[in-house]
């Protein structure tokens, strides 16, 4: 593991960290270059260096009570080598510093990142609906640093696929579209949703 080194500043660090998250939009919450900028310079991105390059990140929030993980993502080649699990390890000693409770992040239903979040001894506290355009789950994980007095009820992870059909059908008939916004947008996740829900609790024949 001597290969590999998480530091804060590198010349390269913005230019790399946003490539990256282009890259894996589909697993990542986008974030403007702007502000991976501002929070360069308030100490909150760790970058993975192997062998002197550029090969992961992890972009944390503000301290606190309980610190948000907003991002994390590793270049493919060098996952499941446990160089997430030191990028991991600095955020927890960046939380502890400032005395934070716990830490949480959420995750897509269909991503094998919740398997690593498991491994870190996270736990799901909540399952959220995500975006209607792929009805895809959140899990929402948690890691307390201290112990509490009273402990959060804990989840069995969600587990899917995404699903972009029923959008896709929708637009095609009109719908919905991609220039629908504010109440018509609300009106639509929560038919969908409701629909989604009552699929799911008819049991098979």
């Amino acid at each position: 593991m001597s290969d590999f080194i998480v530091v804060k500043d590198h010349p390269d660090m913005l230019k790399y960290i946003d490539m990256l998250q282009k890259k894996n939009a589909e697993a990542l919450s986008f974030y403007p270059k702007q502000v991976f900028e501002r929070e360069k310079e308030n100490g909150r991105l760790f970058l993975g260096l192997l062998n002197g390059q550029p090969s992961g990140y992890l972009y944390v929030g503000a301290s606190g009570g309980d610190v948000k993980c907003h991002q994390v993502c590793i270049e493919y080649d060098a996952r499941r080598k446990l160089y997430g699990k030191m990028l991991v390890m600095c955020m927890e000693d960046y939380a502890n510093k400032y005395l934070s409770s716990s830490i949480t992040l959420r995750c897509g239903f269909d991503l094998d990142a919740n398997n690593f979040w498991k491994e870190m001894g996270y736990n799901v506290i909540q399952i959220l609906d995500g975006g209607i355009r792929r009805m895809r789950k959140i899990n929402v994980w948690r890691k307390y640093l201290r112990p509490q007095l009273f402990e959060d009820i804990y989840l069995e992870p969600a587990v899917g696929k995404t699903d972009s059909s029923i959008w896709r059908k929708h637009k095609e008939t009109g719908l919905i579209s991609s220039f629908s916004r504010g109440k018509k947008i609300q009106d639509y996740r929560v038919k969908i949703i409701e629909k989604n829900n009552l699929n799911d609790s008819i049991p098979d024949q």
